[in-house]
């Protein structure tokens, strides 16, 4: 759509209020209105939802925009997004009231809880702690092993934590973060063996119906589902549009709740109340509260680009389930979350008991991120800053440096090369010891790569130089071609088949890179 139809569509959406007024922020109800206007148009963003709380009580819930393009249902504070990563504190603090409790030890082993857990590493496997299922710090790669779960796969919960004992760890120990969403599985795990009742089932008792966040759920395969739920939406080939929700629950402890602008705002606040829900009763303790917040595994700070310098922290790390770092000269408690056509963002200023989370419907960070700091700024004195156009710069200048990459790679490429064998030679079975098979067939004249587990990984190969191809996924949503490089042996046969992102825009949990594919011998 064009930019100024966007504007039109969602200045006439923005009544879509919960009539609660700002209490409290010094951007005014009028200001946010008009800021999260320009964001959406700008970013092309259907529809989203802000919620504030402010010392203990909630001061804004709003929703912008429709829930699904071509309809005019408005989203509002009871809209229904999947907060995604944003699920990973609630997995936290499921594990904080089994501590609580005498069940559990945060520095205790795993295999104390699942005794048949085991990592690649047998030392590994025997320190492995529950607090290290939380902070990223296990050895594995980023995204290592969501290829077993993302795109939706036939493995359960189960199987994919018994197949982590294959996959390989590209660090030490406790040496390096590096963000995984594997090891929440296992947290789960332990939460059910531990608990008696599954993660879905302690969740939605022990944590969402005492907060009373009761129009939220804790299911991947709810995404988009009931009167009020938003629908996902993503760019593909340029152009936003509705795509299909992400519906498997094998990986629910790491990211399946689905919740809206009001229930969100009750679980801020207990956050920032040591535990306590609106009845008076303690969910739970101060000692839990300062667990979840503090830091376990350092993460470099870096500089931001200069005209984004509003963003340089003197710390940051990662708690249990929440990330912890500095803005503005305050301690922040956040998190993001991330699913296909669904982000979100979390942010807790513990010193102002100061809350904000927006959840969006297309899968802009820049939009969520430039709407919770201009709000965090109308609290922090620093107004003055315009997040919109350094947002704007920011993707733009991100555009261009991923384009350059891509023309970078055509430039370079050998295109009058050619492939070492006969296609049909390159046919067969391959096997990955934590993946599993995969197949390449031929099909009409092509390569045809098929991920047996995975029903979405399926798609034919073109060829790119020497022996690598790239494979197009059949199903273009996944945005995740992939470089598929043949190694042959001495007698020129294929002895393994390596994988990598084909482009800087792939998703990180696609970690085909950690893929080595060999062939399956038959007698």
């Amino acid at each position: 759509m064009k930019r100024s139809l966007y504007l039109f569509i969602f200045s006439s959406l923005l009544v879509a209020s919960s009539g609660i007024r700002n209490a409290g922020a010094q951007a005014t109800e009028a200001e946010i209105d008009a800021f999260v206007a320009s964001v959406m148009a700008e970013f092309d963003v259907p529809g989203l939802s802000v919620s504030i709380v402010k010392d203990g009580e909630l001061v804004f819930a709003k929703g912008y925009g429709v829930r699904q393009l071509g309809h005019d249902a408005a989203v509002d504070e009871h809209t229904l997004f999947g907060i995604a990563s944003n699920t990973k504190a609630f997995t936290a603090t499921a594990l904080g009231l089994l501590v609580e409790e005498g069940k559990i030890g945060w520095d205790e082993p795993v295999i104390e809880y699942l005794p048949s857990f085991r990592m690649s590493d047998p030392y590994v496997t025997a320190e492995l702690t529950v607090r290290d299922l939380l902070v990223h710090r296990s050895g594995l790669g980023l995204g290592s092993g969501d290829l077993m779960w993302w795109p939706p796969s036939d493995y359960d919960r189960k199987e994919i934590v018994r197949r982590l004992r294959y996959l390989p760890l590209v660090t030490s120990f406790r040496n390096a973060y590096a963000y995984d969403n594997v090891l929440y599985s296992v947290a789960g795990e332990v939460i059910e063996a531990v608990s008696g009742q599954t993660w879905e089932d302690f969740v939605e008792e022990r944590i969402l119906q005492p907060v009373g966040m009761d129009e939220s759920n804790v299911l991947h395969s709810a995404a988009g589902e009931g009167t009020n739920a938003a629908s996902p939406h993503a760019a593909i080939d340029g152009v936003v549009r509705e795509i299909a929700p992400f519906k498997s629950d094998n990986t629910n402890p790491a990211g399946g709740i689905n919740s809206n602008a009001a229930d969100i705002a009750k679980w801020m606040i207990v956050q920032m109340d040591s535990g306590r829900v609106s009845t008076g009763d303690q969910l739970f303790s101060p000692r839990t509260t300062r667990e979840l917040w503090s830091i376990v595994t350092p993460i470099p700070t870096g500089d931001p680009p200069s005209f984004l310098h509003p963003l340089k922290t003197n710390f940051n790390g990662y708690a249990l389930g929440f990330g912890i770092r500095d803005y503005r000269g305050k301690k922040i408690v956040t998190h993001t979350g991330g699913l296909p056509g669904f982000v979100s963002r979390l942010t807790m200023i513990p010193e102002l008991k100061l809350g904000v989370a927006v959840f969006t419907n297309q899968e802009s960070g820049y939009a969520f991120n430039a709407i919770s700091n201009f709000v965090l700024d109308g609290y922090l004195g620093g107004n003055g800053f315009d997040w919109l156009a350094a947002y704007t710069r920011a993707r733009d200048e991100s555009a261009a440096r991923i384009a350059q990459i891509e023309a970078d790679a055509q430039q370079t490429r050998d295109k009058d090369s050619r492939p070492s064998l006969p296609l049909k030679a390159y046919a067969g079975t391959y096997r990955d010891v934590w993946y599993g098979d995969v197949i390449l067939r031929m099909e009409d004249g092509n390569l045809v790569m098929d991920f047996t587990h995975t029903p979405l990984l399926i798609g034919t190969l073109e060829h790119w130089q020497y022996d690598t191809f790239i494979v197009r996924w059949h199903e273009r949503e996944l945005r995740a071609d992939a470089y598929v490089t043949f190694v042959l042996g001495p007698q020129g046969e294929v002895a393994e088949i390596r994988m990598a992102p084909a482009s800087p825009l792939v998703d990180f949990s696609y970690d085909f890179q950690d893929l080595k594919l060999k062939p399956v011998r038959t007698r």
